[in-house]
């Protein structure tokens, strides 16, 4: 503990962030590997829209994995998204994330097609959005160039929010895309925030200074 608080600002902020997506990350392996190991179906721990039992599954959904393939696509994505958010919005970062699981998980229990939903690519395409049009929104060069970063690794992911392929929960995708858009522009005076220009800074630094009085 002593090492970490001895490094610099940066390098603690950017520890800090790898954290708590490591912690959800390694959660999703675990429950995978166990489930794996003693021949388990979670299935049933997923969203079933419009039942009752199915709303548990807006919590347990995302740790759930159909297949090593689905996992291991998800891990990646998740775990840099997750991070990303963490670090470049701090403290809100973790409310972007919180509210996407519940938002998302919420209207695919309302909306989507009668089948258990698993997996956490809606939270994946909801921290995409967010990031995108976060950045967008704040005018703020370094968030602009992550949602430009956001595009070029994951911009084939607008596929996945058509329904192309039965088996796969679109849904989850594009309401998931949804709830990071809306959080976008509730949040979007909150967290960084585009520096003022120095001019704009003279100008207040002129207003506030005290009348003169001519004699």
């Amino acid at each position: 503990m002593k090492k970490i608080r001895e490094l610099p600002v940066y390098k603690k902020r950017a520890l800090y962030s790898l954290l708590f997506p490591l912690f959800i990350v390694l959660v999703l392996w675990v429950v995978f590997l166990v489930s794996s190991i003693l021949h388990l179906d979670l299935s049933g721990w997923g969203i079933f829209p419009r039942r009752l039992s199915g709303l548990k599954g807006i919590i347990f959904a995302p740790f759930i994995h159909g297949s090593l393939k689905h996992l291991a696509n998800n891990t990646l994505p998740l775990f840099l998204l997750m991070a990303g958010t963490i670090y470049f919005y701090r403290d809100l970062g973790y409310k972007v994330i919180l509210y996407i699981w519940l938002m998302g998980g919420t209207w695919v229990w309302i909306a989507a097609r009668p089948a258990y939903h698993i997996g956490a690519s809606g939270i994946i395409y909801g921290l995409a959005s967010f990031l995108f049009f976060s950045g967008i929104l704040r005018k703020h060069i370094p968030l602009i160039a992550i949602s430009l970063l956001v595009i070029f690794l994951y911009g084939s992911m607008i596929w996945g929010v058509f329904p192309l392929l039965e088996e796969i929960s679109w849904e989850s995708h594009f309401l998931g895309g949804v709830a990071g858009f809306v959080l976008a522009i509730i949040y979007r005076k909150e967290g960084p925030q585009k520096p003022v220009p120095f001019w704009e800074l003279e100008e207040e630094e002129d207003n506030d200074e005290p009348p003169a009085f001519f004699f």
